[in-house]
């Protein structure tokens, strides 16, 4: 039996703004409302995001945003 565990990604502050495009204090604001994903804590003074999460954030976001009209 062939079993492959594949370790989770944690994604750090700087790669999580990047990939969503939401500043620190957004993301910080929308963990506050429920919106994004929590944090979790890496040390004392580091945290960082379960990659699965944030994709799964994101793709949330793409699948509840409005198409445009390419016909205009």
């Amino acid at each position: 039996m062939n079993t492959t565990y594949k370790m989770p990604s944690i994604l750090r502050l700087k790669e999580v703004t990047s990939l969503t495009g939401l500043s620190r204090s957004s993301i910080y604001a929308f963990m506050n409302a429920g919106r994004f994903p929590p944090s979790i804590r890496l040390g004392e003074r580091s945290v960082g995001w379960l990659a699965a999460d944030i994709e799964a954030w994101i793709e949330q976001c793409t699948q509840n945003r409005p198409l445009r009209d390419t016909n205009k």
